[in-house]
């Protein structure tokens, strides 16, 4: 049986997978595609209801990104999501005014509607970010807060549109009730936002009259039926980490192509303090042809000097090919590499209309020129819990499934500016202060670890002065990891842990702990 369809149309949001991920959890099946997709090809999918998702862009400008205006005759209910609802309010007749621009009154189809409670004040939007108060219209609904982040915003809404919220600066939400066109100025997708999931439960049930179909199980089925029509009978040369994604993919690629598959396990010496043995004990003894391959000084070499993070990351992404390249020789030119690559690795390198925050060695690292013929990512469209959680119908131990991620260029991006084996070994000896200090305290964060910055502060050791480089703690509570809050961690467990690093670790002259959230920071400082 097919599933009802959600159309995701992509106009380079960062949030577009978690968008369908959302949707999917709700039980209806979505899938994403081009934002400019002709509406007679939409038409053919029959999708029951399709999704405008955010931008970095602005619709005032000539190269923004369009959605075909055919789509808005279709007669499917339409949700615009930020960047969405600008586009669908300035391509229906409205107006959308760019950050800078006085927005103390604004215009709907109704009259005049006031954004300010002064009516003659007016204010200069500058845009919203962060979790902004949201008032909807309807008395009878209470405030919320929401995530924001945009610098334009709808001034004028297009005939026939009314504003079913707003915050004190900008229209929040609006609608079209004839026409089913929806739009949200704010990220009902992410958990910032109060009562998210409820609002696209109401588009997708009460709208869209949704059934609610889709199992997460059909990844597992459809999955291998993909795998199996690009492998064939030939071999796969897997790039395995010993994290969560790639011990899923190896997994479910085992279950896809038993026998076909190889594991390559290259340890680049940027690894946390006894990983590397760790991961050779787990896999060495479970059914796959498992090859472990050193290659520390290989990697240091190539890392020479560089301090750019998006060059670290490029040249980490071009040597590990190379070793895998190296190896499928010796191994009779395997012809596939697989790759345990989840969404978030995806969108923030950069995939499709996004723009890049970082490039991640398994994806805008990858070198343009490869032997390999083709590149298998069964993962790509998934988040982390996704990920976890099909790790655990595969069969794998949480062992595996509840690891916290370890990026893939390791040690070598928490290490700020050019890494030396002397910087290595003081943020791998941090680190295992803090993996152990922070692995007793319940609950354990999602992610933490060291990083070791290229700031410098004044000290005294011993009656002298010293001046040696910071160590920043960082820990995370998320659930998708494209977006994170700070662990606010007891000053007991902070002071815990400094005084261990400042007195076991040589080379450390102070401790800080990072408190930034996602966004507007990363999870990674690289």
């Amino acid at each position: 049986m097919k599933n009802e369809l959600i159309l995701v149309l992509d106009f380079g949001g960062q949030y577009k997978e978690l968008i369908a991920q959302v949707v999917r959890e709700l039980s209806v099946y979505a899938e994403i595609r081009a934002g400019s997709m002709a509406a007679e090809e939409v038409w053919r999918l029959r999708p029951i209801g399709i999704i405008l998702t955010g931008g970095p862009g602005s619709v005032n400008r000539p190269d923004a990104p369009r959605c075909d205006p055919g789509l808005f005759a279709l007669g499917i209910p339409i949700l615009g999501i930020c960047y969405g609802m600008q586009l669908m309010c300035h391509m229906l007749g409205g107006e959308v005014m760019a950050g800078g621009q006085e927005a103390g009154t604004t215009a709907s189809s109704g009259g005049e509607y006031s954004r300010v409670q002064d009516a003659e004040k007016t204010l200069s939007f500058y845009g919203e970010y962060g979790r902004i108060k949201v008032t909807p219209t309807n008395p009878a609904k209470d405030p919320f807060l929401a995530l924001m982040s945009h610098g334009d915003a709808v001034r004028v809404l297009p005939p026939g549109f009314v504003a079913t919220a707003h915050t004190t600066s900008c229209i929040a939400a609006c609608e079209d009730g004839q026409r089913q066109l929806y739009g949200l100025q704010f990220h009902p997708e992410t958990k910032h936002t109060e009562g998210g999931r409820e609002i696209l439960r109401q588009f997708l049930f009460d709208v869209c009259h949704a059934a609610g179909d889709y199992k997460h199980e059909d990844i597992i089925e459809s999955s291998i039926e993909k795998i199996r029509a690009t492998v064939g009978g030939q071999r796969v040369l897997l790039a395995l980490s010993g994290g969560v994604d790639s011990s899923v993919c190896a997994a479910l690629l085992a279950k896809a192509v038993p026998g076909q598959l190889v594991c390559i396990f290259v340890d680049h010496g940027f690894m946390r303090a006894g990983e590397g043995d760790e991961v050779e004990a787990v896999f060495s003894q479970r059914k796959l042809h498992f090859i472990r391959v050193d290659a520390g000084q290989r990697f240091l070499k190539a890392l020479h000097g560089v301090t750019e993070p998006e060059e670290k990351r490029r040249r980490i992404g071009e040597e590990f090919i190379r070793v895998f390249e190296e190896e499928a020789k010796k191994l009779g030119n395997i012809p596939f590499l697989a790759q345990g690559t989840i969404y978030p690795d995806v969108v923030e390198s950069g995939a499709g209309a996004g723009a890049t925050i970082k490039s991640h060695h398994n994806v805008g690292g990858l070198p343009d020129e490869m032997s390999f013929e083709g590149v298998i990512e069964p993962l790509a469209g998934l988040f982390k819990d996704e990920v976890r959680l099909l790790g655990r119908r595969l069969g794998l131990p949480q062992t595996l499934t509840k690891r916290q991620p370890f990026p893939g260029p390791g040690l070598a991006i928490r290490i700020i500016g050019a890494v030396t084996e002397e910087k290595l070994d003081i943020v791998r000896a941090a680190d295992k202060i803090v993996r152990e200090e922070l692995g007793k305290i319940r609950p354990v964060p999602d992610q933490y670890f060291a990083v070791l910055t290229d700031t410098y502060a004044v000290g005294v050791k011993g009656d002298e002065r010293s001046y040696d480089p910071v160590v920043a703690i960082r820990a995370v509570r998320t659930d998708d990891f494209m977006t994170c809050e700070y662990v606010p961690l007891p000053h007991r467990v902070l002071g815990r842990m400094s005084a261990r690093i400042m007195a076991e670790v040589a080379g450390v002259g102070r401790v800080v702990y990072d408190i930034t959230p996602k966004p507007p920071g990363t999870v990674e400082w690289e």
